[in-house]
């Protein structure tokens, strides 16, 4: 009896905490992701983990930060989560340190990565990919933090196969010259394609008579996670697989993710338009357009980079040409619509020495589909692409 009164007393006076809040600067650095990265939660929700494991200092002195592995289709946003990452923590989406696997496909070419030792003919003319220096190279006071970005793990040889697990175990790298690297600071991400053509079949409906709209969106999603990560194991040894912290999967992008993608993409050309133009330019894109980029570049086998590539032909290559030739005047409103019996776009001046105040808005803030689909200019900056020929002007 006695023992129960003080049980109570215990829980009468305890306070429950909630360890599911994070602090400002994580929840921030969420926003912002969720922002920039479409349709893949899971991989967003596990990179605010890892920041606010690192605001709180609660990372072992022995090994790295994070050791994640991003699996998927390609166009899924597996590299792009790592540099939209970078550019909102270091304001530069090149502040990655990264390693193309495709480079290491031959043993003797890890010398590039940790130098040459001693004694090897031209070893002192390699420079090691990986130093402390290059490590420290965007550490400020508040932030010392460090992304090592190995994209394409799938198609690096043996040796560096066999140099990650040291990395990924005891955060250390031993250098041609046996100089020893810190990695205890490093998130190290490693991205791979592996299993994505059967993902992409799994998502399609495969080769027979089922389509993907009579599929059942019940289960696919853990049959699309399960198909890759057994690519994964297939493909990688169990003590390889067992050093790293978390493997994320990456989903295939839907017609309602593609949208918003669109909508980013287009405030990133917006920007480029404003950059480029001698004097302030917006343009608008009617639904038709809209619609109209989103058939041209959409492909399940390509994601969101066969959208962006569509952009870049359709809308990116006609500006340049239109402001290479003087049509496009200061304070002009370019309204971009579809003519289907062509099935190009065309541009029109929607007014003539108006004044529009378009503000440089901060990299982490995307644009609205609202804004889109309303016809009104799009204020959000974004990223550069390749051109191609242009469409028919509107008189």
């Amino acid at each position: 009896m006695v023992a129960e009164i003080r049980t109570l007393q215990v829980a009468h006076n305890s306070f429950f905490l909630d360890p599911k809040i994070k602090c400002a600067q994580a929840q921030d650095f969420d926003a912002k992701l969720s922002a920039l990265i479409i349709g893949q939660e899971n991989a967003v929700s596990c990179m605010g983990n890892l920041y606010q494991l690192f605001l709180a200092r609660m990372n072992q002195s022995n090994k790295p930060l994070g050791t994640l592995l991003f699996l998927g289709p390609t166009g899924s946003g597996k590299t792009h989560i790592v540099e939209a990452a970078a550019e909102i923590l270091f304001g530069d989406a090149r502040a990655v340190i990264k390693v193309d696997c495709a480079e290491f496909q031959h043993s003797h070419e890890i010398a590039k990565l940790i130098g040459s030792p001693p004694g090897y003919l031209g070893h002192r003319e390699t420079h090691p990919l990986i130093t402390q220096e290059a490590l420290t190279a965007c550490h400020t006071d508040k932030l010392k933090l460090t992304f090592l970005l190995f994209d394409e793990i799938e198609k690096a040889s043996d040796a560096l196969w066999q140099l990650l697990l040291g990395m990924l175990d005891k955060a250390t790298l031993t250098l041609g010259d046996n100089r020893r690297v810190d990695l205890s600071q490093t998130v190290i991400f490693l991205t791979s394609n592996l299993g994505g053509g059967e993902i992409t079949e799994l998502i399609q409906g495969g080769m027979g008579f089922v389509q993907p709209q009579d599929k059942p969106d019940a289960g696919l999603d853990q049959k699309v996670e399960r198909t890759a990560v057994e690519a994964a194991r297939r493909k990688f040894s169990p003590e390889f697989m067992n050093r790293l912290d978390k493997i994320v999967v990456f989903h295939p992008l839907q017609r309602k993710q593609l949208e918003q993608v669109l909508d980013i993409e287009l405030s990133m050309v917006q920007q480029r338009v404003l950059d480029a133009a001698k004097g302030q330019c917006l343009f608008s894109v009617a639904p038709t357009a809209r619609d109209f980029l989103l058939k041209e570049g959409t492909d399940q086998r390509y994601g969101a980079r066969h959208l962006k590539r569509a952009i870049e032909r359709h809308v990116v290559y006609p500006f340049a040409n239109l402001l290479a030739t003087d049509q496009i005047r200061s304070g002009d409103l370019i309204s971009i619509s579809c003519e289907h019996q062509q099935n190009l776009l065309t541009f029109a001046r929607g007014g003539e020495n108006v004044v529009l105040l378009a503000r440089r808005l901060k990299p982490v803030q995307p644009a609205r589909s609202s804004q889109a689909r309303a016809e009104r200019p799009l204020e959000v900056p974004l990223a550069p692409f390749s051109p191609e020929p242009a469409p028919r002007f509107a008189p």
